[in-house]
């Protein structure tokens, strides 16, 4: 009943066991949503760094002129323009297509715009689970506290009766 979403435990009553799994899980989770965070920054910058080759590299030169055509990120080989007005998009999945720079910016505009809310909701629940896993870990430490002074209260009433 735990699992359904929306859902809490009350992790006072969790055996140290269970909490430390509950701890794994969450751990975990971060772990994976953090690699996700990483990997849609990293696409954005892409997009990003695509927006900048058609402004500097495209509609500024001219049919015919000599350029660095990108391989990889680090890797270029000489070639020349041979339009300056389209360009061939990735639009994903190994699938290519022409379209005009115009239309090309739009394109990555519209990505660079999807993943930075992708990116804001997904840092939203990065800090929750870092929230979670924060109360997971102190909650040991604030039973621990609580039991302190009721521990020392029945130690006092203890110490009461034995001199009575």
């Amino acid at each position: 009943m735990a699992s359904q979403k929306g859902q809490g435990v009350d992790i006072t009553s969790l055996s140290p066991q269970q909490l430390s799994q509950v701890k794994k899980q969450f751990e975990e989770e971060l772990t994976h949503l953090s690699n996700s965070f990483t990997q849609l920054r990293a696409a954005q910058a892409k997009f990003r760094e695509c927006l900048k080759s058609i402004a500097g590299g495209v509609t500024a030169k001219v049919k015919g002129n000599p350029i660095l055509v990108p391989l990889t990120a680090s890797l270029y080989v000489p070639g020349t323009l041979a339009d300056a007005e389209n360009v061939i998009v990735d639009v994903g999945t190994g699938f290519y297509v022409e379209k005009s720079t115009k239309d090309a910016n739009k394109f990555y505009e519209g990505k660079v715009e999807e993943l930075g809310g992708n990116l804001k909701a997904l840092e939203k629940i990065l800090q929750e689970k870092t929230d979670g896993l924060r109360l997971i870990e102190d909650g040991p430490q604030r039973q621990f506290h609580f039991l302190i002074p009721v521990c020392e209260r029945r130690d006092a009433w203890t110490l009461e009766n034995d001199l009575e």
